[in-house]
């Protein structure tokens, strides 16, 4: 969590308030009095935590349960003064309905989410060569007032045009990494509906434009690619012979 935020969170929270931790399982926000969470309370804290000591919520407050389930949550309506949901929209099958109920049990809150760009660095795990984490399912970016979600097609992980490279991301600060929202009230949020193409030309624009990629980089990046992909001509015959003789029935003996 951008520490900056943290520190905004605690100095608005008055000591009675009620807070909801949604999705924090990992690393806990210790001044959250209520947790809600796939994961058992005795696992808590993979990641560390965030926030001052002592951890105010307990196994009592600690609700585990599906957040995505399409059931309201186990909390009466503005029973919250703050609620908070920290990298985990982007992980979720159905974050349009968590932040539905973020905005009904709470007044007041605040949201994390990685960048569009965190989202593209390519290989940033060390141990794939797709972009962003394997896990996340969205892409995320601030509009209308909140968020808005589009689906992280598989697509994109081959397109050497809208990758960020090691290089690129190395100067990138943790501000660059992750998008903090403060919302009151409600936290409006919507899927962008993509059907047909995906508009991979649009990453491709805003990946340049916040980058600016000499024209080496782009030289050197599109011959790589065209070198892989005369590679791969190049196997297609053997490939095809693998997988004709796979579709062959077993032979008895």
């Amino acid at each position: 969590m951008l520490p900056a935020n943290t520190e905004r969170i605690l100095a608005r929270l008055g000591e009675d308030a009620r807070v909801l931790d949604v999705g924090g399982w990992a690393a806990p926000f210790r001044r959250a009095t209520h947790m809600l969470d796939l994961m058992p309370y005795e696992t808590r804290g993979v990641m560390g935590g965030y926030g001052p000591e002592p951890e105010r919520f307990s196994a009592e407050t600690w609700t585990e349960r599906d957040i995505c389930a399409r059931e309201p949550w186990p909390y009466d309506d503005g029973y919250f003064d703050f609620a908070l949901c920290v990298t985990t929209l982007e992980d979720i099958r159905d974050p349009i309905w968590v932040c539905s109920e973020l905005s009904r049990v709470a007044r007041a809150g605040y949201v994390e989410v990685p960048t569009l760009f965190a989202e593209l660095i390519y290989n940033v795990e060390g141990n794939g060569t797709w972009l962003g984490h394997e896990h996340h399912r969205w892409l995320v970016e601030a509009g209308d007032g909140g968020l808005v979600f589009t689906h992280k097609p598989h697509s994109l992980h081959p397109d050497w045009r809208v990758r960020v490279l090691p290089r690129w991301a190395g100067s990138m600060t943790l501000e660059d990494r992750l998008l903090g929202l403060f919302w009151e009230g409600e936290l409006p949020a919507r899927e962008r509906v993509v059907i047909g193409p995906f508009p991979t030309d649009e990453l491709v624009a805003k990946v340049r434009a916040r980058f600016r990629p000499t024209r080496r980089e782009l030289a050197l990046k599109e011959a790589r690619d065209r070198a892989g992909h005369l590679a791969a001509r190049a196997r297609l015959p053997l490939r095809r012979a693998v997988e004709r003789a796979l579709a062959r029935p077993p032979t008895r003996r």
